[in-house]
């Protein structure tokens, strides 16, 4: 059982509840009806300082849909001062030009969730149509400008192996030039989660929810990861993350995940990564493995992100 202080290397930074698409597995409910929260320009630029004091040195922007957020570039640009490595997790379809110039920096990369090499089934998950031309789109333009690029592969669960890895979308992604290609599954949370008005459970987290690590949503919120909102550590409006990581709160939502997940179970899990599976499917996972069922899922390298977005 976790008895320290919390001690983050990495942070999600979910910056607004607001996104142009619907996609209907999304596990924060965002859409076009979201907001920005409550956290302010100075608070973002804040937390940015207090991880960087705390030790962190990789930070991901998510949202909602963190490009339509105009404090981005400014957020981007902190987190390289402070020397952060830094990702934005976008559904690449709507990025103006500030925001270009903010990627193109060093330490600087974009990942983006792709569902279908076949434009109606895209658009189908994102609830949005021209959804993929538009993200296909901006692959290229990125592309282009020598951005550095990470697709993540969303696949439903799904029985058909040869429905799975998103449809030829690997192929599709390879012929537009993305090296680096992750896969995962949407997650029981959200607008993705079964039946309304369920209590979310912790046997969709992998398991590795604040190990190193912490996210901090748009209303302020602390949490050990963007999928378990529910074990609220604090609120960095109201306290300094410092405070937070050595706070009660912190060790009790710690010590609920180490309950639920013993350290058998999270070992066999990948590191927690844009493609970290839920601990309960990967003794399912790796028996379709051995079978010659599965469908060959690898997760990318690096300590960043989520997906199943």
């Amino acid at each position: 059982m976790p008895t320290h202080p919390l001690r983050p290397r990495f942070a999600w930074l979910e910056i607004t509840g607001f996104c142009n698409l619907r996609c209907r597995h999304c596990y924060a409910g965002s859409s076009p009806q979201g907001t920005h929260g409550e956290m302010t320009d100075a608070d973002w630029l804040r937390v940015l300082g207090e991880l960087s004091e705390l030790g962190v040195r990789d930070v991901q922007f998510i949202g909602g849909e963190p490009t339509l957020h105009p404090g981005l570039p400014a957020y981007i640009h902190s987190a390289r001062r402070h020397g952060m490595e830094v990702e934005v997790f976008s559904n690449m379809t709507h990025i103006g030009p500030p925001l270009w110039e903010a990627l193109r920096r060093d330490g600087v990369r974009l990942a983006f969730s792709y569902y279908s090499a076949d434009p109606a089934a895209h658009d189908e998950m994102t609830g949005a149509a021209g959804s993929h031309a538009r993200t296909r789109a901006n692959i290229r333009r990125a592309r282009e400008l020598g951005v550095p690029l990470r697709g993540s592969l969303i696949e439903e669960v799904r029985t058909v192996p040869e429905q799975r890895a998103g449809d030829g979308g690997r192929r599709d992604l390879l012929e537009l030039g993305v090296r680096e290609i992750g896969t995962d599954r949407v997650r029981p949370y959200g607008r993705a989660a079964d039946g309304a008005g369920r209590a979310p459970q912790c046997g969709g987290l992998c398991g590795r929810c604040g190990h190193g690590r912490l996210a901090v949503l748009p209303d302020g919120r602390v949490t050990p990861c963007v999928f378990s909102r529910w074990l609220a550590m604090g609120n960095a409006r109201e306290q300094s993350l410092r405070e937070i990581c050595a706070g009660d709160a912190t060790l009790r939502a710690r010590q609920e995940l180490a309950a639920h997940f013993p350290p058998a179970a999270v070992h066999a899990t990948p590191v927690c990564l844009p493609d970290c599976a839920p601990a309960a499917s990967v003794k399912k996972k790796r028996k379709e493995d051995e079978e010659g069922t599965g469908g060959g899922t690898e997760p990318a390298p690096g300590v960043r992100g989520t997906a199943g977005r």
